[in-house]
């Protein structure tokens, strides 16, 4: 059978909307300090980074948050390999991801990297410093059959209000499973019952300020 590609909407920014949960994938307003914020600041990275150090994802979209760790990761001087899983329903055409790499920075030639390599059925994609792993599918039955583990994990699902089934009480709980001890985790979004969701998985929880005109956002330490 085959997969389900996204369906996509341009607004006049070139910023892509999902048509399905009519939602952007990255910020109005600036995407890559977003996930700089979110993501790495959220997980205390490149704090964190050591070689082999595995990170998690749910929703890859256009595969910013990727980039922006891999430059993260670049830029720190890591030495070795960073790991990064990332768990997409509907990944985006070639079409669709090149027209949406247009709006970011070249990341020293990584994004163009990444565009050339990336094909909608996912898979492994090696990189100098980078293992990249797509796994394409419904989270819900992706993740609990993963043999790995996460340092942190980027929640990146749409909106939960829009997008609820990527923030389900069991999915949480099968994030939690798959996160190393005291791994990490954080999303841009602090709905209650996602905050209330991480804690009965076994993470310690704190809402935290967001980014921009968010007011708040969350971060979690599994514990």
């Amino acid at each position: 059978m085959e997969n389900q590609t996204a369906d996509i909407e341009w607004k006049d920014s070139g910023v892509p909307v999902s048509s399905m949960f009519d939602d952007p994938y990255f910020s109005l307003d600036n995407g890559v300090e977003e996930t700089r914020y979110v993501f790495l600041q959220g997980n205390d990275l490149p704090n964190r980074f050591r070689d082999g150090f595995r990170i998690g994802e749910l929703g890859f979209g256009t595969g910013l948050n990727l980039l922006v760790a891999w430059d993260a990761w670049a830029r720190n001087g890591t030495r070795g390999t960073l790991q990064f899983t990332s768990f997409e329903a509907y990944p985006m055409t070639h079409a669709d991801m090149a027209q949406a790499h247009e709006k970011f920075p070249e990341f020293d030639g990584k994004r163009d990297a990444l565009l050339a390599a990336w094909t909608p059925e996912g898979g492994t994609m090696s990189f100098p410093g980078l293992e990249l792993t797509v796994i394409i599918g419904d989270a819900r039955q992706t993740v609990p059959l993963w043999q790995g583990l996460a340092d942190a994990w980027f929640l990146d699902g749409f909106s939960p209000a829009k997008n609820p089934e990527l923030w389900e009480p069991e999915l949480l709980n099968d994030v939690s499973r798959h996160a190393a001890p005291f791994g990490t985790a954080a999303t841009y979004t602090a709905a209650g019952a996602v905050r209330r969701a991480l804690e009965a998985a076994g993470f310690a929880v704190q809402r935290t300020k967001g980014y921009g005109r968010k007011r708040h956002m969350t971060q979690a330490v599994r514990v």
